[in-house]
C-alpha cells in the first residue's frame, strides 16, 4: 500500500470514529414533559405567554438531562449530563467523580468530543475539584482531535478551542495539542470565525438547510453567545445563532424542515421529524413534539431568547409564501475536465410554504457537478400531517448517481479510493434503490406550487434510471388515462405527470417507487390546497385542463401552464423562462420573502414579523428594531 493510500484509509476511520462518537454522545431520549403549548402554536400568544412557555421548555429540558443518569451510578451519564448538574449546581459530587472517570479515557470523537468538554469548563464556576479541573485541562495537551473537513466540523473546533483557550488565556504552547499558546488559539479562532461568517452572509451557506447538521452550527454558535468572555465574540455568536436559527425554521411545517438540502441521511429523509432541528424547535418555539438533544441545552442555558420576530417566522403558516434563498456549493478543489471553473458555485433555492403543504427546490446540477456531495437533496413536495412524527408525506425524482467524479470534486483523497472511503460511513452511496444525493444531469424549475423536473442522463452513467418517491401517507393515488397520476397528501391535492414509461415498485415502509429506467426523463408536478377545489373531481379536471407540452426525443423540454397562471418553458440545460422572461439569477437575492430579506454581499439580514422589522448587520455587529407602517 501506498503512502497517500495508508493515510487515506486512516482519515476515513478517523472520520468514521469521529460519527460514532457522536451517536455516542447522544443522550438516550426520556419521557416527554407535560407540553407547554399545543402543536401549531398560535403566534398570537401574549409575549408573557410566549416568553413564559419558552422558560418552562427550558427548565424542564435542563431537567431531563441533569436528572437522567442516578446520582449514585459512576458508570453511565456523559458530558452533557454533567453540564445540566454544574448548572443547576446539583449532584456535584457525582458530577465531579464521573467527570474524572470520563477525563482518565482516552478521548475520541475529534469536534465531536471538544464542543460537549467545552460546554462543562465553561459551566464550572468553580464547583469542580481542582485536580478534576486540571485532568481535563490536560486533555487538551495530550489529545490532538482532527479539525475535520467540513463546514460544521471547523465551526465545533474554532469554537471549542477559542473558548478553552480564553479560559486559559495564559498558557503557554506546551500546554496544547497543535504547540500553539493560548493567544495563537484564540486569534486563529477568532480569525476563522469571522471569515466563515462573513462569508455566509454575503453568499451563503456551504452545509445549507441540513436539517440534522443545523445542530452543529447552532451548538458553537450558542456556546459563544453564552460563554465567550471577549464582546465582539459573544455578540458575533449571538448574531449567527439567530441568523442560522431564521434561515432554517422559515422553512418548515411545525418546526420540522421542509424542501430542498445539501446534507440528509436516509432514514430521516423520508420522516424530517427524527433529525436534530425539531429538539430546537420544540425548545425555541413549542410547534413541534418533544425531543432531547444536547445541542439544544446549549442555547437553552446560552441566555439566548427567540425574538417574537423569530417566533413569528418559524410559526406563522397562516398565509401561503415563497422563500428565495442563495446559497453556495462546499469549496470544489478539483474537477476541470467536467467544466468546473468556480469554487463556490452558485445554488438558487426556493420555498413555497402553505398551511397546508410545501415545494421546495434547488436548481439541480450546475457546472458539470452536484450541488453537494453525498447527501444532496435537490426538491420535494411535503404535506402537512396532524402528527410530524409519522413522517413518510413527501414525494421527490432522485438519479442515484455516484461516480468517483463527484468525491474528488470535493474531497482530496485520490480518485480510484473515493468511492471506496465515501462507503465507509455512507453504506448507501453506490446503491442504485439509494435516496439521497444529487445528479449532475438533472434541472429542477419551480414557479410557486409547481415543479419541472429534468433528466438527461449520459450513455456513460452506470444507472440508466430515474426513480419518484410517494410517501405512504398518501391516499386516493390514481392513474389518470390523461397520463396524470392524482392523490391526496393530508390536506393537500398533488399532480404527477411521469414524462417516461414506469412501473411501480414497493419502497420503504409502505411507500412506494416510481421505477422509469429511461435516460431522458423527468416529471411535472402540481399542488393545490383542497380547500381550493369543490372536490378532488374538480382538481382533477383543473388540471387536465392545463396546457402541457412535453418533448422527450433529444434534449428534454416541457412547456407548461401552472394552476395560478404561469407560463414555465424549460429545456435541459438553458436558463428556464417562466411567463416569457428568464429566470434572473445574476439578481438573484441572499433571502427574499415576507419574513427575511437580504442582498447578496450585503451582511445584513431584515428578519420581518407583522410590524416590526428587526436587523442583523454583521457590518457593524448591530442588531435593531424598527416598528414600520
Amino acid at each position: 500500500m501506498t503512502y497517500t493510500a495508508a493515510f487515506a484509509r486512516r482519515h476515513a476511520g478517523r472520520l468514521l470514529t469521529s460519527l460514532l462518537a457522536l451517536l455516542l454522545a447522544a443522550p438516550v431520549l426520556a419521557q416527554a414533559p407535560p407540553p407547554s403549548v399545543p402543536w401549531h402554536v398560535s403566534p398570537q400568544l401574549t409575549e408573557s405567554e410566549r416568553l413564559a412557555a419558552f422558560d418552562h421548555r427550558r427548565d424542564s429540558l435542563v431537567a431531563m438531562l441533569a436528572n437522567q443518569v442516578p446520582a449514585t451510578d459512576l458508570t453511565q451519564g456523559g458530558y452533557w449530563n454533567i453540564a445540566a448538574d454544574l448548572y443547576l449546581g446539583q449532584n456535584l459530587g457525582w458530577a465531579a467523580a464521573r467527570l474524572d472517570a470520563l477525563a482518565s479515557q482516552r478521548p475520541s470523537g475529534d469536534m465531536f468530543w471538544m464542543y460537549p468538554v467545552t460546554s462543562v469548563m465553561c459551566l464550572d464556576r468553580g464547583q469542580l475539584p481542582a485536580d478534576t479541573r486540571a485532568k481535563v485541562r490536560d486533555l487538551w495537551r495530550t489529545y490532538m482531535p482532527y479539525r475535520g473537513d467540513t463546514e460544521n466540523h471547523w465551526a465545533m473546533y474554532y469554537a471549542s478551542l477559542y473558548l478553552v483557550a480564553e479560559l486559559y488565556p495564559d498558557d503557554g504552547p506546551e500546554t496544547w495539542f497543535n504547540g500553539k499558546s493560548s493567544r495563537e488559539n484564540m486569534d486563529e479562532a477568532k480569525d476563522y470565525l469571522r471569515h466563515w461568517m462573513e462569508l455566509t452572509t454575503t453568499i451563503g451557506q456551504g452545509e445549507y438547510d441540513s436539517p440534522g447538521y443545523m445542530s452543529f452550527y447552532v451548538a458553537p454558535m450558542a456556546m459563544l453567545a453564552g460563554f465567550a468572555q471577549d464582546a465582539e465574540v459573544q455578540q458575533r455568536g449571538r448574531m449567527m445563532l439567530e441568523y442560522l436559527l431564521a434561515d432554517f425554521y422559515a422553512e418548515t411545517l411545525d418546526g420540522v424542515h421542509v424542501g430542498g438540502s445539501s446534507r440528509i441521511y436516509p432514514n430521516p429523509l423520508l420522516n424530517r421529524s427524527l433529525e436534530n432541528g425539531s429538539a430546537h424547535a420544540w425548545l425555541l418555539f413549542g410547534n413541534t413534539p418533544y425531543a432531547l438533544r444536547g445541542e439544544a441545552f446549549l442555547v437553552g442555558v446560552s441566555g439566548f431568547v427567540p425574538s417574537r420576530v423569530l417566533h413569528g417566522i418559524a410559526t406563522d403558516r397562516s398565509t401561503p409564501y415563497l422563500e428565495r434563498e442563495f446559497k453556495r456549493t462546499r469549496h470544489r478543489i478539483r474537477g476541470a475536465a467536467l467544466g468546473v471553473t468556480q469554487r463556490n458555485a452558485p445554488i438558487y433555492k426556493q420555498t413555497y410554504v402553505a398551511p397546508e403543504y410545501a415545494v421546495g427546490s434547488t436548481q439541480g446540477g450546475a457546472e458539470g457537478g452536484t450541488l453537494q456531495p453525498i447527501q444532496q437533496h435537490t426538491w420535494e413536495v411535503a404535506w402537512r400531517l396532524p402528527d410530524p412524527r409519522v413522517g413518510q408525506n413527501l414525494i421527490f425524482t432522485h438519479h442515484p448517481y455516484d461516480q468517483p467524479e463527484e468525491g474528488a470534486m470535493y474531497f482530496a483523497e485520490p480518485y480510484e479510493m473515493v468511492n471506496e472511503l465515501i462507503m465507509r460511513s455512507k453504506t448507501e452511496y453506490t446503491r442504485s434503490e439509494k435516496w439521497t444525493g444529487g445528479s449532475p444531469y438533472e434541472q429542477i424549475a419551480q414557479a410557486d406550487d409547481a415543479v419541472i423536473a429534468l433528466y438527461d442522463i449520459p450513455a456513460s452513467d452506470s444507472v440508466d434510471a430515474v426513480s419518484g418517491f410517494f410517501g405512504a401517507t398518501l391516499a386516493d393515488r390514481v392513474e389518470d388515462a390523461s397520463g396524470w397520476i392524482f392523490a391526496r397528501g393530508g390536506d393537500a391535492l398533488v399532480a404527477y405527470r411521469p414524462l417516461a414509461p414506469y412501473s411501480w415498485r414497493s419502497a420503504e415502509n409502505g411507500a412506494s417507487r416510481l421505477y422509469s429506467p429511461h435516460r431522458k426523463n423527468g416529471a411535472v408536478v402540481q399542488v393545490a390546497p383542497a380547500s381550493a377545489y369543490a372536490s378532488f373531481d374538480a382538481f382533477k379536471a383543473a388540471v387536465r385542463a392545463l396546457p402541457l407540452v412535453a418533448a422527450m426525443d433529444g434534449t428534454p423540454r416541457v412547456q407548461f401552464t401552472t394552476l395560478r397562471g404561469a407560463a414555465m418553458d424549460v429545456t435541459y440545460g438553458q436558463t428556464p423562462r417562466i411567463n416569457g422572461q428568464a429566470v434572473d439569477y445574476a439578481n438573484w437575492p441572499l433571502y427574499d420573502s415576507p419574513f427575511l430579506r437580504a442582498n447578496r454581499g450585503s451582511q445584513r439580514l431584515e428578519m420581518r414579523y407583522g410590524n416590526t422589522v428587526r436587523t442583523l448587520d454583521f457590518a457593524t455587529l448591530t442588531v435593531t428594531d424598527a416598528v414600520v407602517e
